[in-house]
């Protein structure tokens, strides 16, 4: 399974209020980005199975923006676990369930995404990969998934910053 870990795009000013804080939207620098993601994807010819979504708006405005660049006939699934505060064994779990080979597309938020790419790659008996992982706003992951049993397993083939992405274009 191919699992791409795609990061919401720049949202508006941080809210206190964890209800407020669901309804941020992305800016329009964040709305622009987000589409220039989407517009390499299609030129790179990325096809999702499955593209995925944390509740928070910010999050489906994104995961939105990039279905619609790639044309996809399917929507965006909504996914309770992919939210900050989510759990990220659940996620696997879901992950595990889906048809082996499956292309995954999971739109989320920090530091959730970069904490499941260092579980999902890790290496030391202590669970830690060893090194520390930043995904940018817009930024994007691939990782190859090797298995899910005992724990999920796999490595990181590649992480890209928007800048990258657009100068792969």
């Amino acid at each position: 399974m191919e699992i791409y870990l795609l990061r919401h795009g720049e949202a508006g000013q941080r809210v206190p209020v964890a209800a407020r804080d669901m309804q941020r939207a992305l800016t329009a620098a964040g709305k622009k980005e987000i589409e220039e993601v989407g517009e390499v994807m299609v030129e790179m010819g990325y096809e999702f199975d499955i593209v995925a979504t944390s509740p928070l708006k910010r999050a489906k405005d994104t995961a939105s923006i990039v279905n619609k660049a790639l044309e996809r006939k399917s929507g965006v699934e909504e996914w309770p676990e992919l939210s900050p505060e989510g759990n990220r064994e659940t996620l696997y779990k879901r992950l595990a369930k889906i048809k082996p080979g499956s292309v995954v597309m999971c739109v989320g938020h920090e530091p959730y995404l970069t904490t499941a790419i260092g579980e999902i790659t890790r290496k030391g008996s202590d669970g830690s990969s060893g090194f520390r992982i930043v995904l940018k706003k817009g930024g994007l992951a691939r990782l190859s998934v090797a298995g899910f049993s005992p724990r999920i397993s796999g490595e990181l083939r590649w992480l890209l910053t928007p800048k990258q992405l657009r100068k792969m274009a």
